[in-house]
C-alpha cells in the first residue's frame, strides 16, 4: 500500500495538477505534503510504539492512511489536496515505522535480511503497481481514482492487522512522552524541510530562507540538550554511539538524497522529452522494479550469512555507476541502452536497501526497535525530500526556472523542441550530482565495522569506534 502511493502520484503528477489548476508551487506541495506530514512524527511514533506497542499503532496507521486517501479523494482545490497529503502521511508515518520493527521482533537473527527482504518485496510490488495502474487510471478515469483506490484496501488492512496480529515486542512500558523532544524535533525537521523547498522552487525572500535555517539547527541544538538531560528521551542518543547503526543510518541518508529524484526525473523525461503518455512512462520504468525484486531477497539471505558489509557497499558502487550513465543520456539514447542503465540501478537498490536496514535494525536493542525504525525513516525522508529539492536546484543551473515551472505544473504544451533538448541537459547534469553524493555514501556503509555484541543487551556505554 505504501509503495503503491509513492509512485502512483510521481507518474500522475503532471495530470494531477493540470486538473486542479495548481501552480508549480502547489504542485510540488502535493508531494512534499506527504512527506511532511510523515517525517515530523516518525520519532514521536517510534517512541509511542516502544512503550504502548507496536500492533495498536500499526492498526491505527492503516485506519489514518484510508482516511486520508479518502479526503483526498474528494479534496476540491489545491490547497485540500496538499493538507488531505498531509494526513496520508501521518497514517503512512505510522505503518512505515511499525513494520520494520515488528519483522524484527519476529524474525530469528540470522533470518533477518531475507525477512527485510521479503518486506522490500512487497513494497516494490506496490511501487510497481503505481507505475502502472496510475498510467491506466488517468487513461480511464480522473485523478481523484489515483487516491480512493488506497481506500477498500486500507479497510481490509486495517481489519486484518485487528484480527490477526498479535503484540510480541519486548517493550518500555509506562515511560513518559518526552514532549519537549518532540516539539523541538519537530521544529527542526519543518523548518529544514520548508527551507530547503523554498529556496529550491524560488517561492521565498533569501531572508525568509535564512531565518528558517537558523531556526531549524537552533531548534537541534535545543534538542540535543533536551534529549541529554530528561531521563526517558524521545531519541536515545546512545544509540549513536553503536557504530554499525550510526554507519548504516548515514549511508541511507546520503543514497535517500541520491536516488529520491531519479523516479521524478526518470518519469519527467518520459513524458516531456520523449512526449510518452503516463501509462507508457510507468512502463518502462518497470524494470528498476524488476531488479529490485530479483536482488532484494537474495542480498537479504547472503548478507544473513556472509555480512552486511560486502552487500551494501556492492550495492551502493552498482547505483553510482548506474546514475552516472544516466548522466551520459540524451533526447536521442535508446531505450535499449536506457534500460541498462535502469535495470543496474534498481539492482543496485536491491543489494544495499535489504542489508541496511537488517545491519541497522539488528544493531540495537530489543526495547529501543521502535525508535531505531522512527530514526532510521526520518532520515530517509529528510534525504528523499532533499533529493526532490535538490534535483529542481541544480537542473535550474542548465535549465530556466520559467521552464521548469512550465514542466512541473503540467503545461507540456508551450515547451518547444529545443526547450525539451535544454531540458533533457539539465536532467543529465542532475544525474552526474546524485552520482557524486551517492559514492559518499560508500564511506560510512564501508566503514561500519562489524557487530561485536548481540542482539538485545544494553547499548554499551562506551562509543564502539
Amino acid at each position: 500500500m505504501a509503495g503503491l502511493d509513492s509512485r502512483i502520484v510521481i507518474v500522475g503528477l503532471p495530470s494531477v495538477a493540470a486538473s486542479l489548476g495548481a501552480d508549480a508551487e502547489q504542485a510540488i506541495w502535493i508531494t512534499q505534503a506527504y512527506v511532511l506530514g510523515s517525517t515530523v512524527a516518525l520519532l514521536l511514533v517510534g517512541r509511542i510504539s516502544d512503550i504502548v506497542g507496536r500492533v495498536k499503532l500499526y492498526t491505527s496507521g492503516f485506519a489514518v492512511f484510508t482516511l486520508g486517501s479518502l479526503l483526498t479523494s474528494l479534496a476540491a482545490d489545491p490547497a485540500q489536496v496538499i493538507g488531505f497529503r498531509a494526513l496520508q502521511g501521518l497514517g503512512s508515518a505510522i505503518l512505515f515505522t511499525n513494520s520494520a520493527a515488528m519483522i524484527v521482533d519476529a524474525t530469528p537473527s540470522h533470518e533477518l535480511g531475507l525477512s527485510l527482504g521479503i518486506n522490500q518485496v512487497a513494497f516494490r510490488m506496490g511501487s510497481m503497481a503505481g507505475l502502472t495502474v496510475s498510467g491506466v487510471i488517468l487513461s480511464i478515469l480522473d485523478w481523484r481514482a489515483l487516491f480512493y483506490i488506497n481506500v477498500p484496501i486500507g479497510i481490509f488492512g486495517t481489519a486484518w492487522a485487528h484480527f490477526r496480529l498479535r503484540e510480541i515486542a519486548k517493550l518500555d512500558r509506562g515511560a513518559p512522552i518526552d514532549w519537549a523532544g518532540f516539539v523541538t524535533f519537530s521544529g527542526f525537521i519543518m523548518a529544514l524541510l520548508l527551507a530547503l523547498t523554498l529556496a529550491a522552487y524560488g517561492v521565498a525572500e533569501a531572508r525568509t530562507v535564512d531565518a528558517l535555517l537558523a531556526f531549524s539547527f537552533g531548534s537541534l541544538a535545543v534538542f540535543a540538550y533536551v534529549e541529554h538531560r530528561v531521563p526517558h528521551p524521545l531519541l536515545d542518543l546512545r544509540l549513536l554511539r553503536i557504530r554499525e547503526f550510526t554507519g548504516g543510518v548515514v549511508a541511507q541518508l546520503l543514497n535517500a538524497i541520491a536516488f529520491g529524484a531519479v523516479l521524478l526525473l526518470l518519469s519527467l523525461y518520459f513524458q516531456l522529452v520523449l512526449g510518452l503518455s503516463p501509462l507508457a512512462a510507468g512502463v518502462l520504468i518497470l524494470p528498476m522494479d524488476i531488479a529490485t525484486l530479483a536482488c532484494g531477497p537474495l542480498s537479504g539471505r547472503l548478507s544473513d550469512k556472509y555480512g552486511h558489509v560486502p552487500f551494501t557497499t556492492t550495492g551502493l558502487a552498482v547505483i553510482s555507476i548506474s546514475l552516472f550513465l544516466l548522466s551520459t543520456t540524451d533526447a536521442s539514447t535508446p531505450y535499449s541502452h536506457l534500460v541498462v542503465y535502469i535495470i543496474l540501478f534498481g539492482a543496485g537498490l536491491g543489494f544495499f536497501a535489504s542489508p541496511n536496514i537488517s545491519s541497522i535494525m539488528g544493531s540495537v536493542p530489543a526495547e529501543r526497535r521502535g525508535i531505531a525504525s522512527g530514526f532510521r525513516a526520518t532520515f530517509f525522508n529528510v534525504g528523499y525530500t532533499v533529493s526532490l529539492n535538490l534535483a529542481v536546484l541544480i537542473t535550474t543551473f542548465t535549465v530556466p526556472y520559467a521552464l521548469v515551472t512550465r514542466i512541473l505544473s503540467g503545461d507540456p504544451s508551450t515547451i518547444s523542441a529545443a526547450d525539451r533538448l535544454l531540458f533533457a541537459q539539465g536532467i543529465r547534469t542532475t544525474y552526474l550530482w546524485l552520482a557524486g553524493l551517492n559514492t559518499l555514501a560508500i564511506l560510512p556503509s564501508l566503514f561500519r565495522g562489524r557487530r561485536v555484541t548481540p542482539r538485545g543487551p544494553a547499548v554499551p556505554a562506551a562509543p564502539d569506534l
